[in-house]
């Protein structure tokens, strides 16, 4: 029997569809214990990754490695296709986050062909369509490499207040199940609180208590909306000092109670 462990949870997927059962689902801060691609190819709007916001437009290609924290507006004119690898993934991929703009025609019909490809062998029951889907992977791979490759000279150096705001968030994601707040976090950093949010909203245009507060609660909605745990129990989990308090949280970024919100999904 062949090995299909690099494609058997693989997942190309429309980027409207993302949003389905909220926008909350992308624009909120969150992380992916896989691979993912964002090819945006109509519509524009901001993305954040790894607490630096910048804006995307068609072509652009949005490479993020796992557990990396991220959200991004998906507006009803944004249109374009998300690819999830899977966890089990064996093609090589670029091990840091990617924002490509892609000016060169001939590149951008190159990736659409890629994913047509992809999602052919997908569908297809014929001999080795696996390996055929693995190998058409691959050249997305090979395709990022040479893009990201293009676009280095083109790239800013990160700065101090880029490489703070992205060693906060990846412990943000790390840590934000354990109570800690931007104090505590701002402390294992080496800086001062008000450091660490002036950093945040010159990265991103967001204090440090928002990031976090936003991936607590975008872990919350999923809880309440995938799972029947008690809403104690999520806040329990989440590190809120008290069931109480997290539905005070909860209804302040959302507009609805835990249980509500809960009712709605």
């Amino acid at each position: 029997m062949q090995d299909t462990s690099s494609v058997s949870n693989l997942r190309l997927v429309a980027i409207p569809r993302l949003a389905a059962g909220g926008r909350w689902r992308v624009e909120a801060m969150r992380s992916l214990s896989e691979p993912c691609l964002l090819w945006f190819t109509k519509g524009q709007g901001r993305i954040t990754i790894a607490g630096l916001t910048r804006g995307y437009t068609a072509h652009n290609a949005v490479f993020i490695p796992p557990d990396v924290m991220h959200g991004f507006e998906a507006g009803p004119a944004v249109f374009g296709t998300a690819v999830f690898f899977g966890r089990d993934c064996n093609v090589t991929l670029p091990k840091q986050p990617l924002h490509l703009r892609i000016r060169e025609v001939h590149a951008q019909q190159e990736l659409n062909i890629l994913l047509d490809s992809v999602q052919r062998e997908m569908d297809a029951d014929t001999p080795a369509h696996e390996r055929a889907t693995r190998h058409y992977l691959g050249l997305i791979g090979v395709w990022l490499e040479r893009q990201a490759r293009k676009a280095e000279a083109e790239m800013p150096k990160p700065d101090a207040t880029r490489r703070l705001v992205a060693r906060y968030t990846a412990l943000l994601e790390r840590d934000f199940r354990s109570g800690m707040g931007v104090s505590d976090f701002a402390a294992a950093l080496g800086v001062t609180p008000t450091h660490l949010t002036r950093c945040c909203n010159a990265a991103c245009g967001r204090p440090a208590s928002s990031l976090l507060q936003d991936r607590r609660i975008f872990e919350a909605r999923k809880l309440l909306a995938e799972t029947r745990m008690p809403v104690g129990r999520i806040a329990t989990d989440l590190g809120f000092n008290s069931a109480a308090y997290f539905t005070r949280a909860f209804q302040h970024l959302t507009g609805k109670s835990p249980t509500a919100f809960r009712r709605a999904t």
